[in-house]
Order: structure tokens, then C-alpha cells, then sequence
């Protein structure tokens, strides 16, 4: 059977349900069953949206699911009415984002009301990532991981709600919230110290703190490289750390020479990511505008530090040699 075909009996299952609701809806019915036609109709619902999917009409499968959900409510079915609901949310995903929104919402809404609040929380990260993807709103994909975060440690499944601050905290940084990010990540890091499986990430969720303190002020992450190594000395040992003493070093000296090669020399053995990526630029634009301070105040003497504009196509040519593949001379977020 082809599309067509899949769809004409969808629409004939539907034309069905819609008759068994009306006929619920008679006296005789109420007095004689109606609950039971309403029972028939959901099924057959179900059947249609199913056979909407099979032919890729997922706007229709969406609304066959949510008039299933609808029906499964007035019979008092509320885990049968938000599994409807969440059907409904995935075929909307394929058509329409904001619409797969609002049905996994009447799902949480649900979920939170009979306590499944893990369930809950899976949900609202289904929404993060559409905001994400689809919609591109970080700071609602934001607010939907921190409720999922705050469901996942209301029922002690940690482990996923810090999966969620993680989330949280990577695209505060990003949109200069840094503060926010730090304490996350502080506080994922603290918790990692304690387990012998997570132990070893610990280091990864100081460095990124210290590189979001950096961003604020290189004293800032001058004590926060101090505090991280006499709170998880495993850290002192670390790439991240000396990677990070490098970067004050070079900060310290206004020298992007070394603060490239510093880099250059992580990323031949730990690759960067994108989010690193990003806040490693930022970090080295404060240092091209140190530069820039001091070449005003020198006057552009021999004797002052060097031009800004060659230090700047000296490092980006640099940069850009070693990290190309990653586009680390891209524009920072």
C-alpha cells in the first residue's frame, strides 16, 4: 500500500472514531456503555495516527494522537492520555517544533501530577534539545535542563541531573553567564572527587571553572587554579592545570606567542572541543587588548609592544594553522 492509500485509511479510521465518540454521546448510550465506545474511539484513534505515521503525515498522526489523549482524559486514563500526548510530541517533532512542545508539555504536566517525576524530567530534556536544534533558544533550552536537573535530584538520580547542570553550565559560559557556569561546574567537580568512577572528569570540570574565571579576570583564575589543586591535588599533576598556568603565565607577560604555542601544544594531544575552542578566544582577545592598551600608552615605540595588528596576524596565522579543522578562528559566541 502506498502513501495514498495509508492515508485513506487513516482518514476512514478517523471518520470511525469520530462516529463512536458522537454515538457515546447519545442517552442510551450513557445509560448503556458509553464508556465503552469511548474506549473503541481512542483504539482506533491510535490506529489512525499509527497509519498517518506509516505515510508521513506527521501533523496528522499528531493530532489523531492528541484526540486519543484527549479521550483517554475523559475516562480518567491519565497515564494512557500522556503517553498519547508524548506519540503526539515525537510526529510533531518532524513538522512542527513549537506544537511537539506544547504536547510533551501536557505530558509533564501529567507525569508530575501522578509523581513520575523521572519520567518528567526525560521529557523536559526532549524539549531542551528542540529549543536547541530546531528553535534555537538556549536560554528556554536552558530552563528546561534546569528542571530537569531539579526533577533528577528531587529523585536522587544524580547522575543524570548532573548531565543536566553540565548542559546548563557549557551554554551559560557561552552566553557570558560565567558566573553561573562556574558554580556548576565547581559543583559537578566536587561531587566527581568523591567517586572513584568519576574521579578522574573532576580535573575536566575545574578546568572549564577556571577558564570561565578567566574570563572574568585573570586574577580571578589565578586563586581558582590555587583553590582547585589544595582541594583535588590530582589536579595539580594534570595537562588542564599546566595548560592553565601557561595561559596566566602568557596573559601576565602579554604574549600571545606563548599563550598559542601553550595551546597549540594541548591540542596536539587533547583535542579541543568547540566550547573550549570558544572560551580560549575570548581569553586571547583580552590579551590583544592589553596589547592594544599598551601600544596607545608607548605611543607605537620601538621600545614599547609590538604593533597589535602583527601580533594578531602572527597568532591567527598560527592559531589557524593548528586548529583549522575546528574553525578556532571563528567568532566566539
Amino acid at each position: 500500500m502506498d502513501n495514498s492509500g495509508k492515508e485513506a485509511e487513516a482518514m476512514a479510521l478517523l471518520a470511525e472514531a469520530e462516529r463512536k465518540v458522537k454515538n457515546s454521546q447519545s442517552f442510551f448510550s450513557g445509560l448503556f456503555g458509553g464508556s465503552s465506545k469511548i474506549e473503541e474511539a481512542c483504539e482506533i484513534y491510535t490506529r489512525a495516527a499509527n497509519m498517518f505515521k506509516m505515510a508521513k503525515n506527521w501533523s496528522a498522526a499528531g493530532n489523531a494522537f492528541c484526540q486519543a489523549a484527549q479521550l483517554h482524559l475523559q475516562l480518567q486514563s491519565k497515564h494512557d492520555a500522556a503517553t498519547c500526548f508524548v506519540d503526539a510530541g515525537n510526529a510533531f517533532k518532524k513538522a512542527d517544533p513549537q506544537e511537539a512542545i506544547n504536547c510533551l508539555m501536557r505530558a509533564i504536566e501529567i507525569y508530575t501530577d501522578m509523581g513520575r517525576f523521572t519520567i518528567a524530567a526525560k521529557h523536559h530534556i526532549s524539549i531542551a534539545e528542540i529549543y536547541e536544534t530546531e528553535l534555537v533558544d538556549i536560554e528556554k533550552a536552558i530552563a528546561h535542563y534546569e528542571q530537569s536537573a531539579d526533577y533528577y535530584k528531587g529523585e536522587e538520580s544524580n547522575s543524570s541531573a548532573n548531565k543536566c547542570l553540565l548542559k546548563v553550565a557549557g551554554y551559560a559560559a557561552q552566553l557570558e553567564q560565567y558566573q553561573k557556569a562556574i558554580d556548576i561546574y565547581e559543583q559537578v567537580g566536587t561531587n566527581a572527587m568523591d567517586s572513584p568512577l568519576l574521579k578522574y572528569s573532576a580535573k575536566d570540570y575545574f578546568f572549564k571553572a577556571a577558564l570561565c574565571h578567566f574570563c572574568i579576570d585573570m586574577l580571578n583564575a589565578k586563586l581558582a587554579v590555587q583553590k582547585y589543586e589544595e582541594l583535588f591535588p590530582a589536579f595539580s599533576g594534570s595537562r588542564e592545570c599546566t595548560l592553565m598556568k601557561k595561559l596566566l603565565d602568557a596573559h601576565e607577560e602579554q604574549n600571545i606567542d606563548s599563550y598559542t604555542e601553550a595551546v597549540k601544544e594541548y591540542d596536539s594531544i587533547s583535542r579541543l572541543d568547540q566550547w573550549l575552542t570558544t572560551m580560549l578566544l575570548r581569553i586571547k582577545k583580552t590579551i590583544q587588548g592589553l596589547f592594544a592598551v599598551g601600544a596607545a600608552r608607548d605611543g607605537g615605540s620601538a621600545s614599547g609592544p609590538p604593533a597589535p595588528d602583527q601580533l594578531g596576524r602572527k597568532a591567527g596565522l598560527c592559531l589557524s594553522h593548528s586548529f583549522s579543522s575546528r574553525a578556532l578562528s571563528t567568532r566566539s559566541r
